[in-house]
């Protein structure tokens, strides 16, 4: 089977494979009271024995599908996994005329599908800004999470921008993204070439799968990304560290970090140090040949990183 056709699996596409077949997941779309629907992939839907869910928080242009490698390499089976598009990327909604992302919606929504899809214990994973997205929910609950793991998910480096100056470019970006329309990919291999140029790491028949469940053809015949084009400009408020601190400090369960040994997003080693020091029951790993997308890059080291920290969550 083909990585670009839509009934491709993860499993088929990359040479890192479970020794064992993996279920498919199911995909389904959830109404949120926040006036989205959310579209989620789930493992384990089936399987009532799996009491532990692990919900995944996809980054910023990504799709609940860059987690299909690491389930497949050791989640599935173990654990009810939840991976969720987040508003305006992959499958779930966008926010219509005159809406915008802003950061807490993103909380928003997984408080809203949270109920809806947990089980007995739950754990969160986010990577990127959903990191920021799982840890920001868990400080503000921490007696709903049993383990917390943020890949490269502590934030990005402070902005240097004004209040005033961030609303202008704000402004400036949204004007742009609604005058112009991406011209978009002739095929799904050139979208693919587009993620490999982005993430060198990333090999070609990965980055052939997820071009192929990230794009949708227009009426013209080309391929865009699905996720909504206003993701691409500056929101207005600036991330603070003294803000993401304060919820940081609130969490009770044990965290695991990991850091990608490839990664070029990592933050200054002494700015690092302050953000983990926040988190009063953590570990630390670091993946060898990974970078920034380690879920894409090392998904059977990540998996088992995950497997061992979230094997032993109990209420």
């Amino acid at each position: 089977m083909s990585c670009t056709s839509p009934r491709s699996t993860a499993a088929s596409c990359i040479g890192s494979r479970p020794s064992e077949p993996v279920a498919e997941p199911l995909s389904r779309r959830i109404p949120l009271d926040t006036g989205l629907t959310l579209h989620v992939l789930e493992w384990g839907a089936g399987d009532a024995s799996l009491d532990h869910t692990v919900v995944l928080v996809h980054g910023f242009l990504d799709l609940a599908w860059s987690w299909a490698p690491v389930v497949d390499a050791g989640l599935a089976g173990r654990f009810h996994v939840v991976a969720p598009d987040m508003r305006g990327h992959g499958d779930s909604d966008r926010v219509g005329a005159g809406g915008y992302y802003h950061f807490l919606d993103y909380v928003a929504d997984l408080h809203a599908l949270l109920p809806a899809v947990r089980r007995a214990r739950l754990s969160l994973v986010g990577h990127s800004m959903g990191g920021s997205i799982a840890s920001y929910y868990t400080g503000a609950f921490p007696d709903a999470v049993d383990r917390l793991a943020l890949l490269e998910g502590v934030g990005p480096p402070e902005s240097a921008d004004s209040a005033p100056e961030r609303v202008r470019q704000w402004l400036a970006g949204v004007a742009r993204v609604r005058a112009r329309a991406h011209p978009g990919y002739a095929t799904i291999d050139e979208a693919a070439r587009r993620l490999r140029a982005h993430d060198p790491l990333l090999d070609e028949p990965l980055a052939r799968f997820l071009a192929a469940k990230g794009t949708a053809r227009g009426d013209d015949g080309r391929y865009r990304f699905k996720h909504d084009p206003l993701h691409v400009t500056r929101g207005p408020y600036p991330f603070r560290v003294a803000t993401a601190a304060e919820f940081w400090r609130q969490i009770a369960c044990p965290v695991l970090l990991v850091e990608g040994a490839e990664s070029a997003f990592r933050l200054a080693p002494d700015d690092l140090e302050r953000r983990y020091a926040c988190f009063a029951n953590r570990r630390r790993v670091e993946l060898a040949g990974a970078g920034h997308m380690m879920m894409r890059h090392r998904p059977a080291e990540l998996a088992r990183a995950l497997a061992d920290f979230l094997g032993d969550a109990r209420r």
